[in-house]
């Protein structure tokens, strides 16, 4: 009879608590505490908000090697040597099994922080780095520094084939272990949210900034009032675009059809509008079309990052970025057939709660982890 594993001592390290990235490093650390592991987590102090502390402050009694919060800014600065220094210490006083950075700065605070004879170095990218242009200055610097950080790199965790693909193809083949443990929801996600009495047509949750494509979501609507379709839309989130956008609604003669309104988090955000339209010129692996997909929520993408891995055989449902035509295709596509948009949904809905489990992410993260400390202890014996 083989006797039960130890639990682990695992520390999360990440910038902003806000978005995907955030949503995915809490779903871990509970996932992992409920499994019997001690966790812990260092993240920014300056981003976030209220939302972002409350979060933080009820997981907080969960976590055995407690919440660190400490000035990260975006980019590279003289700062990042203290907080550098501040992760060691966090590090040395926990003496965990893994340090897990998450995303570009979280991911090279972790592997900094680390010595080649200390604990396991697992690495998420969630995009990040990945996305930059490599012919811009920017996206060279940032490219030529994930090669270097190669080196002190123990664990590639990819959240999906497209980061792993785009890793191979920007920065080069990983010279450690490899898995892909794609994102996952819980089974409580898969209940339909009741639409409000005052739901519009149409619903746009996420980021209020050029890549996110909401201009051309508005474009689209105006086109097809054009037509004589009068569509209405509810766009929930916040971002520098925001007083643009809403210029642009105005202007386009869609005041009385468009409405604007803060973030929210997604399931109560759902109940705003029937078909959901993620219109996004870039992505990596968005929680929220996993999210809509996991409720039920009819759902127009875009052909971008890793949502093609998400609709798997439907992939030829999904729309070319950019491109206003084929958004007002899809969206009169879908209000004019609901049957058939509904049946489409359902459909990406099984899809997505057969291959994209919470506890399979939870799960294939602590196998990848193990075997990554095993590798660990043969390198060294």
């Amino acid at each position: 009879m083989s006797r039960p594993e130890k639990p682990l001592r695992i520390l999360h390290v990440f910038r902003s608590p806000v978005g995907g990235l955030f949503r995915h490093v809490i779903d871990l650390v509970r996932g992992q505490t409920a499994r019997g592991h001690q966790v812990g987590i260092v993240c920014d102090a300056l981003t976030g908000g209220e939302r972002a502390s409350r979060l933080l402050d009820a997981v907080a009694p969960e976590l055995a090697l407690g919440v660190v919060r400490l000035p990260m800014g975006r980019h590279l600065a003289v700062s990042d040597y203290s907080a550098i220094r501040q992760i060691a210490a966090s590090v040395e006083r926990n003496a965990p099994d893994i340090v897990h950075g998450h995303g570009a700065k979280g991911g090279a605070y972790a592997r900094l922080a680390v010595g080649a004879d200390g604990p396991v170095r697992a690495y998420t990218p969630h995009g990040g780095s990945l996305l930059f242009k490599p012919d811009a200055m920017l996206g060279r610097f940032y490219l030529t520094l994930e090669k270097i950080l190669q080196r002190r790199t123990d664990l590639f965790l990819f959240e999906s084939a497209f980061i792993e693909r785009l890793y191979h193809a920007k920065v080069g083949d990983p010279r450690a272990m490899t898995r892909i443990v794609p994102n996952g929801v819980a089974e409580a996600e898969f209940a339909e949210v009741p639409l409000r009495a005052d739901a519009t047509d149409i619903l746009f949750i996420g980021e209020l900034r050029h890549l996110k494509g909401v201009d051309v979501l508005l474009a689209a609507l105006a086109g097809l009032r054009a037509k004589g379709i009068a569509l209405s839309a509810t766009i929930v989130g916040d971002g520098k675009a925001r007083l643009d956008l809403q210029r642009q609604a105005q202007t386009a003669g869609l005041g009385d059809s468009v409405r604007f309104q803060l973030p929210k988090p997604a399931r109560e955000a759902f109940s705003l509008g029937r078909v959901m339209v993620v219109p996004s010129r870039m992505e990596s692996f968005p929680y929220i079309v996993l999210e809509a997909a996991a409720a039920g929520k009819p759902l127009i993408a875009t052909h971008v990052g890793g949502i093609p891995d998400m609709f798997g055989p439907y992939a030829d449902r999904l729309i070319p970025a950019d491109d206003r035509e084929a958004l007002e295709s899809a969206l009169a596509l879908a209000i004019n057939h609901p049957e058939t948009t509904n049946s489409a949904a359902r459909l990406l809905q099984e899809r997505v709660r057969a291959t994209f489990s919470l506890d399979d992410m939870v799960s294939g993260g602590i196998d990848a982890y193990r075997a990554a400390l095993a590798s660990q202890k043969l390198k060294y014996e």
